[in-house]
């Protein structure tokens, strides 16, 4: 398996097949308009690539928060149904924790679905703990 840290907007809509996993409704240009506004804010990808195929992937972004410090956050981590329990989620998650160290980052955070059980049991067991919760208030749906 290869990795690869995407930074453009090209790179990532090719990304859209392995994005629709998590959101099927996700249209080219639904998803080309989210990546245009979060591109601004340093958004970037790492994708997983066994045989040339993309297996899964993970969006991040590098900030600064008054109760942490400079932080890296994982965002949308997607691993193909047919390549789970192989390690593409742990190899994600290594190299984004070390991408975290060499940025000078004082933590990795992610938000995890209340109701994706296998997503919090993955976390545990590499070092995740929860923290708090991420509370939302939607204004349509």
């Amino acid at each position: 398996m290869q990795l690869k840290e995407l930074t453009t907007k090209a790179e990532m809509l090719n990304q859209l097949p392995l994005i629709q996993q998590l959101y099927p409704d996700f249209t080219h240009q639904i998803y080309s308009d989210l990546l245009e506004e979060m591109l601004h804010y340093n958004y970037k990808q790492v994708v997983v690539y066994e045989n040339g195929e993309s297996v899964g992937l993970s969006g991040f972004w590098i900030g600064t928060k008054l109760w942490c410090g400079k932080y890296l956050e994982l965002d949308n981590v997607i691993v193909h149904p047919n390549h789970r329990s192989k390690g593409v989620g742990k190899l994600l998650t290594e190299y984004l924790n070390q991408k975290a160290i060499e940025t000078g980052c004082k933590l990795v955070a992610l938000d995890a679905y209340t109701t994706n059980f296998p997503a919090h049991k993955f976390y545990y067991n590499h070092g995740f703990v929860p923290k708090g919760f991420h509370f939302v208030k939607f204004f349509e749906e």
